[in-house]
């Protein structure tokens, strides 16, 4: 019966362990920010908008635009533009 408390008592010593570190909390090495391959400085400064048919986050350089908004691609603009004619 006491191995089992304390084979219990190791796996959660570990996982609290293991749980710290990615949490970043004291006693686990900083993490270093993350950094765009690119540079970044185009990357972190362009717009996100919805796509105006299912709500999908994109940016705006991939995104097709519309008199009704913004969309993810064409099929989602073909099938606004049916569902909801101008």
């Amino acid at each position: 019966m006491k191995f089992f408390l304390f084979l219990g008592l190791f796996f959660v010593v570990v996982w609290l362990i293991r749980g710290g570190r990615r949490r970043g909390l004291p006693g686990s090495p900083p993490q270093a920010p993350a950094v765009p391959s690119d540079g970044g400085s185009e990357a972190s400064s362009e717009s996100i908008v919805a796509c105006v048919h299912c709500g999908l986050h994109l940016p705006k350089s991939e995104a097709v635009s519309s008199a009704a908004g913004w969309f993810c691609g064409d099929a989602h603009r073909l099938a606004h533009d049916v569902a909801k004619p101008r």
